[in-house]
């Protein structure tokens, strides 16, 4: 069986940044279990101010706003890319290409799945609009809504189905009243 102390340093060799608290009976291991560089050590029974002040701090030292990415297989092989750099996505010839904002492109290899299946860990993420069956974009990088069109940053020309022309302007519509309501 496995110690808490041989755990947290396992733990800490294979993540730098991971949160470590101990809550134990034991005060006698304290200063091995620093071995881990836990952010605390807490002693049984815990005080809740004790036990909420710890949470506090280990949340305060994560990086909440670390990048949400997708992977991506191509033909070289596997690409990590950050949701907030992919100004769109077009599905084409059974594969799906992610169009970035520097301006590069990333395909995919061939899908077996549809592009809805395929797009779902990206739609998940309400930055993205599905405004045509072979088009996702990243609604924070419109310039430019048409009946018919987005424009994206960079001149990229999307098209807006028909159909979901309403939905979409809805959807588009609830994200700039959004955005005007926390300037």
């Amino acid at each position: 069986m496995v110690s808490g102390i041989e755990l947290g340093k396992e733990i800490r060799r294979l993540d730098r940044e991971a949160q470590i608290i101990y809550a134990t009976t034991e005060p006698q291991f304290a200063l091995q279990a620093y071995a881990a560089s836990p952010i605390n050590y807490l002693i049984k029974p815990i005080g809740k101010q004790q036990l909420f002040d710890t949470l506090t701090f280990a949340i305060s030292k994560t990086d909440l706003s670390e990048e949400q990415t997708v992977t991506i297989k191509t033909t070289d092989g596997l690409r990590v890319l950050k949701l907030s750099d992919i100004l769109c996505c077009e599905y084409r010839s059974h594969a799906v290409i992610f169009t970035l904002t520097n301006g590069e492109e990333v395909i995919s290899r061939t899908i077996r799945e549809s592009f809805a299946e395929y797009s779902m860990p990206v739609l998940k993420d309400a930055r993205f609009l599905q405004c045509h069956t072979s088009y996702l974009i990243n609604i924070r990088r419109v310039e430019r809504f048409a009946k018919d069109s987005f424009t994206l940053h960079g001149g990229k020309v999307v098209p807006i189905a028909a159909k979901q022309y309403p939905a979409v302007r809805d959807t588009y519509m609830d994200y700039l009243m959004a955005k005007e309501g926390q300037q």
